[in-house]
């Protein structure tokens, strides 16, 4: 399987009708690109839920940081990941058991086997290698 992203348009509605976005490997170092995106998340609206196991207590961008996606108690619409491609399944297993509606992996990040494991449990809404600022800026 060669995972195909949705079109642009489809991309562009997962944004327009997202409020709540959990970010997955979220760094508390302002350098950091993940920092910096969920920054900018905030910037445009959004509700950011840190995710990051070795950070739990600490709060990133004023928001408590949780362990893992099952976590979260409040609906979220995409989550947004910056976990080596490699991490992928891992992540995909964890989505499949919440109600999150978009699984997104931030540019240079793609696994097929994620895919298939999305595809298999008929989660299709998935953008992989694709940087959510750039998609926020066109």
């Amino acid at each position: 399987m060669t995972f195909q992203n949705p079109q642009q348009d489809v991309i562009k509605g997962y944004l327009a009708d997202a409020k709540n976005i959990a970010v997955v490997g979220l760094s508390d170092n302002p350098d950091k690109t993940s920092y910096r995106i969920a920054a900018l998340l905030q910037d445009h609206g959004y509700k950011v839920f840190p995710v990051n196991p070795t950070k739990v207590g600490q709060t990133i961008l004023g928001e408590p940081v949780v362990a893992k996606l099952t976590d979260l108690t409040e609906p979220i619409d995409v989550v947004d990941i910056f976990r080596r491609s490699e991490f992928l399944p891992a992540v995909a297993e964890e989505f499949i058991q919440t109600n999150a509606k978009v699984f997104w992996a931030q540019l240079g990040l793609e696994n097929d086997e994620a895919a298939a494991i999305l595809a298999n449990a008929g989660r299709h809404d998935v953008v992989m290698n694709r940087c959510i600022k750039i998609e926020l800026a066109r």
